[in-house]
């Protein structure tokens, strides 16, 4: 009885353990997103493919190098802008307000393209649109690397790290159409 324990015992070990990454809910079709490119939402432009884009690097509020990477398995909001930028600080609150609706599943990244010398006017704009963190393009590059026209200009990637969709321009993040996007992301 003891070696047929053993036996037993030998012959689990020897099976190669599997360890299986959670997974991550697919993106809705190009489709169902499409549906909600109107109203608020009516500068939506719902990315064909999903691309993966990693190399989005600017600065946290201390300064420090930030990227993506530290919001995985979120859908991320990356929203280029300038406190010169009128229709940027226009849609600002609304950002915030849509951060604040999905807390846990949804990281709005606002990235200032402000020059340093206005990079206190910025922190202060940011710190009156709470739970917002300031995030700062020192260089100008995001909006390159992005390939964003004008501003504001918004990516949305999915929890896998693929770009969903992009907004060129004022959007409202707290109206009804942006709410069923993200419903949608999210479901």
């Amino acid at each position: 009885m003891v070696l047929a324990g053993i036996a037993v015992g030998l012959l689990y070990l020897s099976k190669p353990l599997e360890f299986k990454a959670p997974a991550i809910p697919a993106a809705p079709s190009a489709g169902e997103l499409q549906r909600c490119a109107v109203g608020g939402m009516k500068k939506l432009q719902v990315a064909p493919r999903p691309t993966r884009l990693t190399d989005l690097a600017f600065n946290d509020a201390a300064g420090r190098p930030a990227d993506l990477s530290r919001f995985t398995g979120k859908v991320v909001v990356v929203n280029v802008w300038a406190t010169w930028c009128v229709p940027c600080t226009t849609e600002m609150p609304t950002l915030a307000t849509l951060q604040r609706a999905y807390p846990d599943q949804v990281a709005v990244v606002p990235v200032s393209v402000d020059v340093e010398e206005r990079l206190a006017n910025a922190r202060d704009f940011i710190g009156v649109n709470e739970p917002l963190q300031l995030y700062h393009d020192p260089n100008f590059a995001l909006q390159r690397v992005l390939k964003i026209p004008g501003m504001p200009g918004t990516v949305i990637y999915g929890r896998d790290g693929r770009e969903i969709a992009r907004v060129v321009g004022e959007a409202d993040w707290a109206g009804p159409e942006a709410r069923a996007l993200f419903d949608a992301l999210l479901k």
